[in-house]
């Protein structure tokens, strides 16, 4: 479960901050609550809820946010910052193509298995406007792996096709969902079935573009000046 910080506002505090350092740090407050509740109760928890988990009354959540849409937008970025973190190890890793897809895809997976309510949660949002709008969430997520793709194909940033990743992503969210509900196999087993797809579609999408990927050659993660 994503755990809730205390909401600490000492005397000292409320004296030495601004108003708007107070206000953010209960923005951030009632944000994580909202986490917390999403992740236990799924998208569609009620604001009640999340005002009673941040120990305030129910209006005063929309001091902090416009609307509920605007706090769904927080939640989706604190989600996503969470995946990233568990993601990004695995984005600069050596590995055959088919080895430093299954890293990623088990990343996402386990996080998934972890929290299936905030997975669907951000795979809803990262197909909404207002995300991509941001450009936060899911597709700070899809930055950060073209990012990775390019250096390990060393591609430059014209030559890479980033509409391939969208594409497999959106494999991996159905896939990954898929087995949420339905849990007719292990995750390992799921994870090493959906790799093996997503590494085939990168290698034949890819080679249209020019791009080859030996199956058989480890690849090094490369960062560019």
């Amino acid at each position: 479960m994503v755990e809730v910080g205390r909401w600490v506002d000492s005397t000292v505090r409320r004296r030495s901050s601004t108003p708007d350092e107070v206000r953010d740090r209960r923005r951030c407050h009632v944000a994580t609550a909202a986490l917390q509740v999403v992740d236990e109760r799924g998208a569609d928890a009620g604001t009640g809820l999340i005002a009673e988990r941040a120990g305030i009354p129910r209006p005063h959540v929309y001091r902090y946010f416009a609307s509920r849409d605007d706090l769904d937008d927080e939640v989706a970025r604190l989600a996503a910052h969470d995946l990233i973190q568990k993601v990004r190890p695995h984005l600069a890793r050596r590995g055959t193509p088919a080895q430093v897809v299954e890293g990623l895809v088990h990343a996402c997976a386990t996080w998934a298995d972890a929290h299936p309510h905030l997975y669907r949660f951000l795979a809803a949002r990262g197909q909404s406007r207002t995300l991509h709008r941001a450009r936060m969430g899911r597709s700070r997520l899809l930055d950060e792996i073209a990012a990775a793709a390019r250096g390990y194909t060393r591609s430059g940033d014209e030559s890479f096709p980033e509409g391939i990743l969208v594409g497999v992503m959106g494999m991996v969210d159905a896939t990954v969902i898929w087995w949420l509900d339905q849990r007719d196999e292990t995750l390992d087993l799921m994870v090493r079935r959906l790799s093996r797809h997503v590494t085939l579609v990168l290698q034949d999408a890819l080679a249209a573009h020019g791009i080859h990927l030996d199956p058989a050659v480890e690849l090094e993660p490369f960062i560019g000046e």
